[in-house]
């Protein structure tokens, strides 16, 4: 069997892998927007306090940028590993996760208050509970 008949179905079940995971993270996006902005117009429509309606929307929607962020690093990561493997592709590669690891920190930072590696502490921290 010739390598090649191995290597191009290999390669476009790659292709579909990346294009499902940057699918999915679009699709979070939508979806989490939607869905954080519903509850964030009922919970004023039911006389919630804006600020603590804006919070919770915040907090809601920042899990769901974070989870994007993570698929879409996985997308990338696939994209160069499996279909790209140059010095270009993995210096790109290293500065797309730089960028997105460093958003993630942010946005993390910004949601809870504290760093990603402090951990959690405690479920009376979650606004959703």
């Amino acid at each position: 069997m010739h390598p090649d008949t191995l290597e191009h179905p290999m390669t476009e079940l790659f292709k579909i892998t990346v294009i499902a995971f940057e699918t999915l993270a679009a699709g979070v996006l939508i979806i989490g927007a939607t869905v954080f902005l519903v509850r964030f117009i009922n919970a004023l429509l039911r006389g919630s306090q804006g600020h603590e309606a804006y919070r919770k929307f915040r907090h809601g929607f920042g899990r769901t940028l974070l989870l994007a962020l993570d698929l879409l690093v996985a997308a990338d990561i696939i994209l160069t590993v499996a279909l790209d493997l140059s010095f270009e592709a993995l210096g790109m590669l290293g500065l797309l996760v730089l960028i997105r690891t460093f958003l993630h920190f942010i946005l993390e930072l910004e949601i809870s208050g504290r760093w990603p590696w402090q951990g959690v502490h405690g479920a009376a921290d979650d606004p959703e509970e």
